[in-house]
């Protein structure tokens, strides 16, 4: 232990020490709190008020210095200012202060051997450890700390204080601060853990997650994931609410984050409008307006008038549209611009024109744009004033483009840098925005000339010249030929041909560019009116000038596919896909020619490739599921059609398409389905109608059918065999009196024909009718006719209907000869008329009727044992039964 007089002083000399620091340094945030006594030392603790930014510095640091656990002398020499005591000796104030103590008065001791004197304000007392080696009995002063061993009296070390191993702001704090003894304390401290559990970081990680969830909301939203978008902002509101619950909670209710608030509801009021919840958004969006609190919030009255235009509800868009406009200042002019915009489009969705023509007129004075011009001049063509048109026009092209000039996209011949440069800025996003703008200007400009042509002017022509010269005195010269190719364009609408031709043909001298344009024109024009030597000649010369013009490539290609050159039209147009990979029709046309020459393996790799360009084409998707049927790949083609018919519900085509190929395979009802929803969309479809009553005759439900052989026959009321199916139907039904009527009406409209008179005559003998002799006498005469104007017809070519005669004896006799068989083991009624008229029945009818007809229906099917008679042939025997009597008619 210290002398007690030794303790004493050192005790008395860190009191004096304090006061004059707390003193002199009062104002810099320094106090004095205690000075603590030890046993082996005294120790002044003193307090420092830092500012609030410097704590949080000095936390930031201390935290920083404790994250890498491996270093621990990390971050030793950040400390604050106030700490340093390396400089206090040269410190004039802190030596005054130390000069007014008992201690700065004394004399400074005799150095011992070996010894070195650290200074007068250092301390009088020798180390231990120097004490034991120099042989210095213990009673005399130890060395002060900042003091060396075997030194001279110029070798006094730096303070040690602030630099010693372990020290740290955060780890001193309850201990107290000796800066006279920090080596001997060993490592630092761990660093003191942040509480989590308190109130104030609780809140801080909600509103992290507040944050975090209104991100996601905002990202799900760009992704177009609406509904997700609308579940985060949900989440979030409740988060917030939970938030504010906790800050009244703690009585920190003055502490509310408004702007927090803020972006939850307005996030969440988006969220509802992208998922047309609109009354939900409105709501949302009035809770916000309704809130003083929230400063500018007027301004969202124009995303409450943007719902109700998207609701229809004009007159409320319109007012809120104004509230916001008295609510933005006057010098945020482009705000003012936009919302003045969206009243005038509301006007003219609601036809006042007037009120509109206010609107766009002052945009185009304040600030003038190309959708403001081109909505005004609409403006005044729905009020027919013309010289306000032409105005409105001029007024366009004279709207600044706010583009740079097109010369710094030109190359330098020798200066490589720049052309360096130039390679990298003449497609970047700011040249694809100036294009983009100019792209927009040109399509305003010719398509407000396309308008205002015909109503200028007494004609479309003059108009439209009209609006070429002023172009061309405008900074829009370039368009000038761009309109007059248009204008060509729009007497082809006209179907004024020979203008447009006109039109086109003063092209033919002028720069390559618009030479070529009207030559692929002419090209396209010659080949609609099937002229294609001149569709030829357009092409080659649309070709001459631009070798790489893919138009002018298809239209000679489709000059040479015309004539059926399909390999040569082939190259043509691989030709103008190499020249332009995005020419679609380039490529549809070369499927179409690889379809042709039968490389279907090919013809579909063309159309899968466009089908990835164009979804929803259905002419591409009909040629792949075409494709995959010719190549006998049926589960494909259906999937195909069934994908087309997704696309296209009402095309017959396509449905009868896919009808056939459920037909082939067996699957009647599906092959129904599709055949009946064809015939729905086109009822005059022969074919459609033709399979719907053969499949009403193979089900057994001839009655059916009539209704279908009806319609037939209303479609082509020329064609007898649709009445005499009619007439068939009746008969197999069992309505014999219904099938004599339909065959007289047949024979007053037909009086000629054989196959009607051979079924009178029948039914009227099985009837015992006594015009069957009346019906048998026109029979023979109508045979004989036939007969003759077959033999004037054939008289030219004997050998060949010599042959054909007597194959239809043959047929004749063998037909005969059945029929005679089947009626002797089944009916001996009528055996003279069976006779005499089996075979004229089958020569008469020979392609039509067997093609056709064949009883004309066909052989029915087995049913149970009903009144159904056996399956009937062309020659129609279910007559030569035995009928009883109570089937026929009274």
């Amino acid at each position: 232990m210290l002398p007690t007089h030794r303790f004493r002083d050192a005790y008395k000399l860190c009191v004096l020490v304090s006061q004059e620091l707390w003193v002199m340094h009062s104002m810099q945030n320094f106090t004095t709190l205690d000075v603590v006594k030890t046993k082996h030392r005294c120790v002044c603790v003193f307090q420092f008020t830092v500012p609030v930014m410097n704590r949080m510095n000095m936390m930031e640091q201390v935290h920083l210095a404790g994250e890498d656990e491996e270093d621990i002398y990390s971050g030793f020499n950040d400390y604050n200012a106030t700490l340093d005591t390396e400089d206090l000796q040269h410190d004039p104030t802190f030596q005054k202060a130390v000069m007014r103590t008992s201690h700065g008065r004394r004399p400074p001791p005799t150095a011992s051997k070996g010894l070195a004197v650290g200074g007068a304000a250092a301390g009088a007392r020798l180390g231990t450890a120097a004490r034991g080696r120099a042989g210095v009995p213990s009673s005399m002063g130890r060395l002060q700390t900042g003091a060396v061993a075997g030194g001279g009296t110029d070798m006094a070390r730096p303070m040690t204080a602030v630099r010693a191993a372990g020290y740290t702001s955060v780890g001193n704090r309850g201990a107290g601060f000796d800066p006279m003894n920090q080596g001997n304390k060993g490592p630092a401290p761990p660093l003191e853990p942040k509480p989590e559990d308190s109130p104030e970081e609780k809140i801080r990680q909600l509103e992290k997650k507040v944050n975090t969830l209104i991100e996601e909301s905002c990202f799900a939203n760009s992704r177009g994931e609406f509904s997700l978008g609308l579940e985060k902002a949900k989440e979030a509101g409740r988060k917030e609410r939970v938030l504010v619950r906790q800050r009244e909670q703690q009585s920190m209710g003055d502490q509310i984050n408004l702007d927090l608030t803020y972006s939850v509801l307005f996030n969440l009021a988006n969220q509802y409008a992208a998922n047309e919840m609109f009354n939900e958004a409105l709501n949302t969006y009035q809770v916000i307006v309704k809130n003083k609190m929230f400063s500018n919030a007027g301004r969202l009255k124009v995303n409450m008038g943007n719902i109700y235009f998207r609701q229809r509800n004009f007159p409320k868009a319109i007012k809120h549209y104004r509230m916001a406009l008295d609510q933005v200042p006057n010098h945020h002019k482009e705000m003012r611009t936009k919302i003045m915009q969206n009243i005038g489009i509301v006007f003219v969705k609601m036809g006042q024109y007037t009120d509109a023509i206010t609107s766009f007129e002052h945009i185009m004075s304040e600030a003038p744009s190309f959708k403001t011009g081109f909505n005004l001049i609409l403006c005044y063509f729905a009020l027919g004033d013309r010289e306000k048109m032409k105005r409105a026009f001029n007024k366009l092209l004279i709207v600044d483009l706010k583009v740079d000039e097109e010369d710094k996209y030109l190359p330098h011949g020798e200066d490589k840098h720049y052309n360096l440069i130039l390679e990298v800025i003449k497609n970047d996003p700011l040249r694809q925005i100036e294009r983009q703008r100019k792209y927009e200007a040109e399509n305003c400009i010719k398509t407000a000339a396309k308008i205002i042509a015909p109503a200028i002017e007494t004609s479309f022509a003059s108009g439209y010249d009209w609006c070429v010269e002023q172009v061309k005195t405008s900074q829009y010269v370039d368009l000038a030929h761009d309109l007059e190719i248009d204008k060509a364009i729009m007497y082809l609408k006209q179907k004024d041909f020979n203008l447009a031709i006109e039109t086109l043909k003063s092209f033919e001298k002028k720069d390559s560019k618009v030479a070529s344009t009207a030559a692929t024109n002419l090209s396209f024009l010659y080949f609609l009116e099937n002229d294609l030597d001149q569709a030829d000649k357009y092409a080659e010369l649309a070709m001459s000038s631009d070798r790489y013009n893919p138009a002018a490539l298809v239209n000679k290609g489709n000059v040479v596919f015309k004539r059926g050159d399909f390999e040569k039209a082939r190259e043509l147009f691989k030709e103008a896909l190499q020249n332009d990979s995005s020419c679609v029709e380039a490529l549809y046309n070369l499927g179409l020619c690889n379809k042709r020459i039968g490389r279907l393996e090919d013809a579909l790799d063309c159309f899968y490739k466009l089908h990835a360009i164009l979804r929803n084409s259905p002419q591409v998707m009909f040629q792949i599921a075409d494709i995959h049927d010719k190549l006998d790949d049926t589960a494909q083609a259906t999937e195909w059609f069934m994908q087309l018919i997704g696309v296209v519900p009402t095309d017959t085509s396509v449905l009868a398409k896919t009808g056939e190929i459920y037909d082939n395979e067996g699957d009647k009802s599906q092959a129904f389905q599709y055949y009946y929803d064809s015939y729905r969309y086109f009822p005059s479809n022969i074919p459609v109608i033709e399979w719907l009553g053969a499949y009403y005759i193979d089900s057994q439900f001839c009655e059916k059918a009539i209704h279908y052989f009806e319609r037939a026959g209303i479609v082509q009321p020329a064609q007898v065999k649709w009445q005499l199916m009619i007439a068939s139907c009746h008969r197999r039904s069992g309505n014999y009196q219904n099938a004599l009527e339909t065959y007289k009406h047949i024979h007053r409209r037909f009086p000629e024909n054989v196959e009607c008179l051979k079924f009178l005559v029948r039914i009227c003998s099985d009837l015992g009718l006594k015009e069957a002799q009346e019906y048998a006498t026109k029979l023979k005469k109508a045979e004989k006719t036939k007969e003759m104007r077959e033999q004037r017809a054939s008289s030219g070519t004997r050998r060949g209907s010599g042959r054909g005669r007597r194959g239809g004896d043959d047929t004749e006799e063998s037909s005969g000869r059945k029929t005679s068989g089947h009626r002797r083991g089944g009916s001996k009624k009528r055996p003279n008329l069976d006779d005499v008229d089996d075979g004229a029945y089958q020569v008469s009818g020979k392609q039509e009727i067997d093609a056709t007809y064949s009883d004309p229906l066909g052989p029915q099917m087995e049913r149970p044992k009903t009144a159904a008679t056996r399956g009937i042939k062309a020659d129609d025997d279910m007559f030569d039964e035995d009928l009883g009597e109570d089937m026929l008619p009274e």
